[in-house]
Formats: C-alpha cells, sequence, structure tokens
C-alpha cells in the first residue's frame, strides 16, 4: 500500500473497494483517475508533493498498491508489469551463491526464471517436496538463501503448510516467498501465516477478466520493502497507469468472484470423482489430496482450481481440452471465463524433463463463474468424447 500502513478495521468486501481510492479531491470522482503523467511539478527545487516521476511512482498505481496491500493485510505493497517482473525482483534480494529451494511443483515460467535465468549467474537452486517437513529440516542444505513456495500449486493443486515451512526456514536465515496467485488474499493471507513476502501474478484472480497482465508483490517488513522499492524504480519493471487501473477495477469484485468460483469448481469436483474416465482428481478439498490438510488450516475455502488426469493417457487427455466448448483451449487462468488446459504441452513444456515436469495425462481447468450446471455438462460431454 505504498509507504503507510493499513489500519482500518472494515472488511476484506470494503476495503477492496475503499482501500487508497477515496474520491478524488478536485472533483469528487468517486472512480480512481488515470494519471497519465510522466512528470509531476514542484513547488521548489525537491518540493514535490510525492510524486516526481511516473516511474518512481504515479498515483494510480499508489492506489492499485495500497488496495491490494490492505487485502493482504501488508503494509507495503509493489505493482509491476507482470507476475515474472515481481519475481525477478524478489529474487534480486539474493546474494550470488545463495540457493533457492524451489517446491517441487510449481508454474513453469517461475521454474525457467530461477533454472535458467538465474541459475546460469551463480544462483543455485534445488526442487523439493515440501509437504515432508521432516525430510526439509534433515536435508537443508547450508546455503539456502530463500524458499519459494506455491500453495495451491500449479497445477498440481498441492497445498504445503505456510506456517510451517516459515518455521523451519526462519530457524536457518532463509527468506519464505509465497506465491499467491492461484489462492488470491481471499482465501489465504500468508504474512499472517508468517511469511515474509507474497507474490501475485495480478493477471489471474487479482485482475479477473482476462484483460490486463500485472504482477505484485506484498510485504510487511520495512528493510525489504526499501531493497524491494529500490530495484522496482531502478530497474522500472512497473505497470502503465492504465493497467492499475484495470487491476484497481478488477479487484473491486474479487471476494463476490472468489465465492462463486469456489462453488462452480465444487460441482465440476462432484462430476469428476468417481467418473469412469478419470484417474484422479487433484484439489485441496478432497481427504486423499496432498496438503488437505494445510489448506483447510489455512484457506478460507478450496479456490478455483481443478485438475485430472485422464485414465486413457496423453492422447485422450488431449481430446477432452479440445472437446470443451464453454470452457476455452487457453492459457492462463483465474479470469471470469472458464479455461481449459493441457499443462505438459502448454504452460508447463519449459519444464519438460526437470523434477517440475507434469504427467502427461494431466488436464488443468480454470473454472470460472458461469452458470454451474452448463459448465459440468460442458466437462461431461468433452469427457463422453474419449
Amino acid at each position: 500500500m505504498g509507504e503507510e500502513e493499513q489500519t482500518t478495521s472494515y472488511s476484506f468486501s470494503t476495503r477492496a473497494i475503499h482501500a487508497g481510492q477515496d474520491p478524488e479531491p478536485t472533483t469528487g470522482a468517486v472512480v480512481t483517475p488515470i494519471s497519465l503523467s510522466t512528470t509531476f511539478a514542484q513547488d521548489g527545487v525537491g518540493g514535490h508533493k510525492g510524486f516526481e516521476y511516473s516511474r518512481s511512482g504515479n498515483p494510480t498505481r499508489t492506489a492499485l498498491e495500497t488496495q491490494v496491500a490492505s487485502l493482504e493485510e501488508a503494509a507495503h505493497g509493489l505493482a509491476f508489469a507482470s507476475g515474472l517482473a515481481a519475481e525477478d525482483n524478489i529474487l534480486r534480494l539474493l546474494r550470488p551463491g545463495q540457493r533457492i529451494l524451489l517446491g517441487n511443483d510449481a508454474y513453469g515460467g517461475t521454474f525457467r526464471l530461477i533454472a535458467k535465468v538465474w541459475s546460469p549467474l551463480g544462483f543455485p537452486w534445488s526442487a523439493v517436496d515440501l509437504t515432508d517437513l521432516d525430510a526439509l529440516r534433515a536435508d537443508w542444505p547450508d546455503d539456502v538463501g530463500m524458499v519459494w513456495l506455491e500453495t495451491p500449486t500449479n497445477p498440481l493443486l498441492t497445498c504445503f503448510d505456510i506456517e510451517a515451512i516459515t518455521a523451519i526456514a526462519h530457524e536457518r536465515e532463509a527468506i519464505v516467498v509465497v506465491d499467491n496467485t492461484f489462492a488470491t488474499p481471499y482465501l489465504q493471507q500468508p504474512l499472517t501465516l508468517g511469511a515474509d513476502i507474497v507474490v501475485h501474478s495480478a493477471t489471474k484472480y487479482l485482475g479477473g477478466h482476462s484483460d490486463v497482465v500485472g504482477g505484485f508483490v506484498a510485504v510487511n517488513d520495512n528493510e525489504l520493502a526499501d531493497r524491494l522499492r529500490f530495484t522496482q524504480n531502478a530497474a522500472g519493471a512497473i505497470p502503465a497507469p492504465f493497467d492499475c487501473y484495470m487491476v484497481l477495477r478488477g479487484v473491486k469484485t474479487l471476494a463476490v468472484r472468489m465465492e462463486r468460483h469456489c462453488q462452480n469448481a465444487r460441482a465440476i469436483v462432484d462430476l469428476l470423482v468417481g467418473h469412469p474416465a478419470i484417474e484422479r482428481v487433484l484439489y485441496p478439498q478432497l481427504p486423499d489430496h496432498p496438503g488437505h490438510a494445510a489448506a483447510a488450516k489455512q484457506m478460507r475455502d478450496f479456490g478455483g482450481m481443478v485438475s485430472f488426469t485422464v485414465a486413457a493417457g496423453q492422447e485422450a487427455a488431449m481430446t477432452v481440452a479440445d472437446s470443451s466448448e464453454i470452457f476455452t483451449l487457453a492459457e492462463s487462468l483465474g479470469a471470469v471465463e472458464s479455461l481449459i488446459e493441457h499443462p505438459g504441452a502448454m504452460t508447463h513444456a519449459s519444464a519438460a524433463g526437470s523434477p517440475l515436469e507434469v504427467p502427461d495425462n494431466l488436464v488443468r481447468l480454470s473454472v470460472g463463474i458461469e452458470d454451474a450446471a452448463d459448465l459440468v455438462a460442458d466437462i461431461e460431454q468433452a469427457l463422453d468424447r474419449i
């Protein structure tokens, strides 16, 4: 939320609509203006009104940073041009030689950034099973500087115990980063569980309408915030004012959208569980799903993402992905419209041959907010084609 702490006791939905978004004082406009100015007049040398140059700070961006930081219960928020730009900014906190522990299920773009961009520069990494806390303690490398976890993960939807992992990492003086994109701050607030940094692809649920690319970082520690903000300005991967406005608008309806996403996802899961074409359903609410206990402890609900493996194998999984009518075959997720994909050939192709390679019979659904009965019927007819 910029440099100020959020002290209001208002509820989540109220803060989503009002935090950082007071009526514009000159005109009374209730919608945050899109401030396109690249520079700002000063009363005298150094006498600016909080803004000097739009890369360093912009009123529309400040409104977004205030809004989302409030929802994450964070003292500081920083907006970026994309989720990966936000991740890159976080990785700049490390010193050469410090190791990154990455959960062994993660977004393919995160894997690519860590393993193929940062690792060759002298930042080693390891893929680890973050559900096995005893093994994490026993096999902790001495050079770890950062633990990076998604929960739920992309695309297997495994959930990790943020509080427990953070306790282990902090005993060993490592920073904990939680990618909260799938859960959103409506379902889960990692900073309240001890995490040091929260990162989002704002392109997904925060924006919520498949019409803007963005990233976000939330922190409580003042020193971390200063370091991140310095690099945000120095490297310059900031969002345009219009993009900030689009995310601001999307976040206003985050709570109501997430409730519908979760409701519709459960309807899809009810269809898939026990269906003869399905080998396994991956959804955190199911008791046999890895990390179910962690999700039940730290999440308000279980999310709008559903993955499953098809019993007949890769070709059948691709047939299902190709045969949907309401679910659009496309990458990305978290928007009002439902999407379907084959991760191994699409979003996670970069992880092929690595410890993060995904099953070739896996299908991932981003369940939208359409009528649940229509979505269930669409998946059912797609399964009937194999």
